[in-house]
């Protein structure tokens, strides 16, 4: 497991991450997906801190309101939210960590846009 950092594109917002340096990520295609470009790394709340910029953050839902997904209220970049899909966890933009860490991304499609089929076929968070 690696400490993973990552931010923001104005620098405001600033979190770091466990995970593997070889990184799993999930290429989804529903909406909001689809036009922000989040590639998702699922971890769980426990390997996830954010190290600055809280106050900077604005909460967008939609939808069925469960997720909530933050952005910086600077430059408008969404790094990691918290999914319909995993309430107890964080979805870390790939996009978004420094890549000083990343050996590998490894990605799979998700077919978000048909949601209510295929979640069960996303692998499940440990706490």
């Amino acid at each position: 497991m690696t400490t993973h950092s990552g931010g923001c594109h104005c620098g405001r917002v600033r979190f770091e991450v466990v995970a593997p340096a070889v990184i799993d990520a999930t290429d989804c295609n529903c909406s909001i997906c689809r036009m922000t470009g989040h590639l998702h790394l699922h971890v769980s709340k426990k390997d996830f801190r954010v190290l600055q910029g809280e106050d900077a953050l604005t909460t967008y839902t939609f939808n069925t309101g469960v997720a909530q997904h933050y952005f910086c209220s600077v430059c408008g970049v969404k790094s990691f939210y918290i999914p319909r899909s995993h309430p107890h966890g964080v979805s870390v933009n790939v996009h978004c960590l420094d890549p000083d860490t990343v050996e590998k991304v490894d990605v799979s499609a998700f077919d978000g846009k048909n949601w209510e089929q295929n979640v069960a076929t996303l692998s499940a968070i440990s706490d």
